[in-house]
């Protein structure tokens, strides 16, 4: 068979699960290997079979490390794959370091349905084990940027760094005279630690994500709907917790809240609370990375995190919440679907004088969503809970870039491609890029569904 097909088998039609199957006469490509995020039928995808056996699958390219573009690599090579998985130097780090996080918490939500019984299977399982997940490590390869790396007779691929968070990528990926350019998730043009998104000039087929291809982020200063939220609620004597992914949002925020307290726009002394195990490793790999991978110096970044308050313990997390000061507190997860931030959501979303602020994408399905759709409770470890709090969002803290910032990532390109496919997407922000797209570009869209083959190209 000659035929150049793309499969993608997570990502289509939702904005998790990537895993983009390129499949060619001498390689099976998977660009990309994530977990399944999110509502349950959404999760209950992790465990089913891939359309295509593991052993079958040669080369495994990673974009970044956040869990829905990662968190299947473990379970992949449990089942058989044996290739390379080719990443940045920092997505390197920072994949060994969600996957065992991962790994974790999926052994102890299993310990835990097997003792209280809530649980259909006997015994319940996690989807892999810390084990498997160091197992899986073995395989990674790190490359730089800009550097061509051969896969095999015909098809080569670099790296070019796309904001999003540290290391992020998009992927150049040249397969019988052919270019396919695969965008990963597209950061923003003004981040308050990274570069803006570099850029490939040429493609004849473009897989783009459209996370946000139905928005516009809105264009007022972050730094002062920050200070305006945080000076308002301590006004009140509240508490601002701020739930954020611990890969990225955790260390950008921590950088901005010490530069308005440098500045004096809001108060100097205001504890702020760091409070994820994770984040505080994550923030530990920006320092290793800042001098080459940020705007940030490294001695700059050190001495903003000396300025914030860590736990690791969950004793902290209760002697936290314990004391009565105002303060901040920034904890996982970023859409309030477990982890240590639902400890302080408990205490703080009954009462008027705290604030939840939401920073980032909340999924269909999260306890993020429902609170920007204004639920009245929200169900957290069995019970419910009224919704008293004041909830906020800044939209220009998000880590994607908006509809605007995805067709200006598309008009750098100056060879038209032949067919861009969207991807990494709700289907509302996927239907109205496309049209955008079509409308003021005049290129041809297709929005990717799950499992289907599309013919790109015959080699």
């Amino acid at each position: 068979m000659n035929d150049v097909i793309l499969q993608s088998l997570g990502a289509a039609g939702t904005v998790t699960g990537s895993k983009h199957l390129l499949k060619t006469p001498e390689l099976n490509i998977l660009i990309d290997c994530g977990l399944f995020q999110g509502i349950k039928s959404l999760r209950e995808q992790n465990w089913q079979p891939l359309h295509i056996a593991a052993s079958e699958i040669d080369v495994i390219i990673l974009t970044h490390a956040h869990l829905d573009h990662c968190g299947y690599i473990p379970l992949l090579v449990k089942n058989g794959f044996k290739g390379n998985i080719y990443m940045s130097e920092p997505t390197y780090e920072l994949t060994q370091l969600i996957l065992l996080d991962s790994a974790k918490l999926q052994e102890e939500d299993a310990e835990r349905a097997n003792k209280h019984h809530y649980t259909r299977h006997h015994p319940a399982k996690p989807l892999y084990t810390v084990e498997d997940a160091r197992f899986s490590f073995k395989h990674f390869k790190v490359i730089n940027c800009d550097v061509y790396v051969s896969l095999s007779d015909h098809i080569h691929f670099r790296f070019k760094t796309c904001g999003h968070i540290l290391g992020a990528c998009s992927i150049e990926l040249t397969c019988f005279e052919k270019v396919i350019v695969f965008s990963g998730d597209i950061g923003r043009d003004n981040s308050p630690l990274l570069p803006p998104p570099d850029f490939f000039t040429a493609a004849d087929y473009i897989v783009m994500e459209s996370t946000y291809g139905d928005r516009l982020h809105d264009d007022t200063d972050p730094y002062d709907e920050l200070a305006d939220v945080i000076n308002k609620t301590i006004d009140q004597h509240g508490n601002i917790l701020i739930p954020s992914f611990a890969v990225g949002r955790a260390q950008e925020l921590i950088y901005m809240i010490n530069t308005l307290q440098i500045q004096k726009r809001i108060p100097s002394d205001l504890p702020v609370v760091l409070d994820s195990p994770m984040a505080a490793t994550a923030t530990s790999i920006l320092i290793r990375y800042a001098d080459e991978f940020t705007t940030v110096s490294k001695a700059e970044y050190l001495q903003v995190s000396n300025h914030i308050t860590i736990n690791r313990e969950f004793a902290d997390t209760i002697s936290t919440i314990d004391n009565k000061r105002s303060k901040i507190i920034i904890a996982a997860s970023g859409m309030l679907s477990g982890g240590r931030v639902l400890e302080y959501l408990k205490h703080y979303i009954g009462d008027g004088r705290n604030t939840i602020l939401i920073i980032g994408f909340q999924a269909e399905g999260t306890r993020g969503r429902a609170l920007l759709n204004h639920s009245h409770e929200l169900k957290i470890h069995g019970r419910y809970f009224e919704v008293r709090a004041n909830v906020k969002e800044i939209q220009g803290l998000s880590a994607h870039a908006d509809q605007a910032e995805l067709l200006r990532w598309i008009g750098k390109f100056e060879k038209q491609p032949k067919q861009i496919m969207l991807v990494h997407g709700e289907p509302c922000a996927q239907e109205a890029l496309r049209v955008k797209i079509q409308t003021e570009l005049h290129l041809p869209v297709k929005i990717m569904k799950q499992a289907e083959d599309v013919l790109l190209f015959h080699a």
